[in-house]
């Protein structure tokens, strides 16, 4: 990494973050789409964090803090761009943001198969708690 940039995105950020996720990041969302991603944006401009490479995206990571808990979703690496430190730079920026709004824990969703994922949160000094299920229901169709 060269000019390695940590940033929040812009709403002119958006078409390149969802073509971005297609290739770097694993699973989808109900809220991958242009219309999720604006209403994020609009409501925290802060929120999405973008890491860029001599002014490539090579890394995003959304810090959602509802001002009771801090909620860590799509951090994502290019696969070209993994084990460089793009991650660690990223999850610093969104720690630093959530210790800035006086966040005390920050969690993770991580989806179960996907063991890269598992295997950076632990190296970041994540810890698994067996003991929380996730319980979703979609309110649009």
């Amino acid at each position: 990494m060269t000019d390695l940039r940590i940033r929040a995105a812009t709403p002119e950020d958006l078409g390149t973050v969802l073509a971005f996720w297609k290739v770097a990041a694993e699973g989808t969302s109900i809220s991958d789409d242009r219309d999720g991603v604006e209403l994020l944006v609009a409501h925290d401009p802060e929120a999405l964090i973008l890491a860029e490479d001599d002014g490539e995206l090579v890394g995003t990571v959304i810090a959602g803090f509802d001002g009771w808990r801090c909620h860590l979703y799509r951090l994502a690496v290019h696969p070209g761009r993994r084990r460089r430190g793009i991650g660690s730079a990223l999850l610093a920026a969104a720690e630093e943001r959530f210790v800035r709004l006086g966040g005390r824990r920050s969690d993770a969703m991580v989806l179960r198969r996907n063991e890269t994922g598992q295997l950076a949160w632990r190296a970041a000094g994540y810890e698994l708690q067996e003991q929380w299920r996730r319980w979703a229901k979609p309110l649009t169709d």
